[in-house]
């Protein structure tokens, strides 16, 4: 059984909620895509996992197959349009179709060189726009005639909560982030009468194990005061992903599902990426 899977709290042993279903999860080779691909899996989806470093994608891919799931590994850097446009083509070559697409990948290079507005350079917005926009956009032309053919399709697009309650010195990030919101809201417009839905999931700051493990005391209050409740964790968001992926969200598109620990909710602090001082 997977992590994702036996986690008892507030999760639920699997119940195939994704059986008959074919992913793709970008990003999924670290962090909270790893965490989308194995829940969907033990759901009952066949996954495509992809990335840039084969290492780490087949590694992932290797442990879904290991838990009983099913899943392939593809290497692509969505930056590039053959790869963005070849992912599709490799799930349906794979699998034979494909039904859900979870556009999640980051750029942690880019993000480290945001700045505020007057010191971003050229590439930088260049790259972030193509990483958090242009190639999801890619994506979702090669994936919604494959979804129509299918006869359903869900697009979930992994936003963030600076996207509306901006972090400092992050402004191709936060640009960026804004645009994937309204891109998801015109992809519905167009194409939910076909049968495709799509939708946005938009984390606040999500708490990680490894990265989080030093915070000192009062970085760690900082953080859980922006959260009415405790902060997120990658598998609560994984869980609001497998909900609107879902056969359950049926009657749900062209939203932006908040996991953001109740933040946005109230005048709750932003966070401030990387630390100042």
């Amino acid at each position: 059984m997977t992590e994702a899977a036996a986690r008892s709290e507030p999760g639920t042993p699997p119940t195939g909620r994704m059986t008959g279903e074919v992913a793709i999860v970008t990003g999924s080779t670290a962090g909270l895509g790893v965490t989308i691909a194995r829940l969907f899996a033990s759901e009952g989806a066949q996954v495509v996992v992809t990335g840039r470093s084969t290492e780490r994608g087949e590694s992932v891919a290797d442990a879904i197959r290991a838990d009983g799931g099913d899943a392939v590994f593809v290497r692509a850097d969505l930056a590039v349009e053959d790869d963005s446009r070849g992912l599709v083509r490799a799930a349906v070559e794979r699998f034979g179709s494909l039904t859900v697409l979870v556009n999640n990948a980051v750029a942690p290079e880019l993000i480290a060189r945001d700045a505020a507005l007057l010191g971003v350079a050229d590439d930088v917005w260049e790259q972030m726009y193509r990483v958090n926009v242009v190639g999801p956009a890619w994506m979702m032309q090669e994936a919604v005639p494959v979804m129509q053919r299918a006869g359903h399709g869900s697009i979930v697009n992994v936003s963030s909560r600076t996207a509306e309650r901006s972090s400092p010195r992050l402004a191709a990030y936060t640009a960026s982030k804004g645009a994937m919101n309204a891109l998801t809201r015109s992809v519905t417009l167009d194409y939910a009468r076909t049968g495709i839905r799509c939708n946005t999931v938009q984390p606040g700051y999500i708490l990680h194990d490894e990265r989080d493990a030093d915070l000192d005391d009062e970085r760690r209050r900082y953080i859980e005061d922006m959260c009415l409740t405790r902060p997120p964790t990658a598998i609560d968001v994984a869980y609001a992903v497998l909900f609107l992926a879902s056969s359950e969200a049926e009657c749900i598109s062209g939203v932006t599902l908040q996991v953001d620990a109740g933040s946005s909710a109230a005048r709750a602090r932003t966070f401030d990426y990387p630390p100042s001082g």
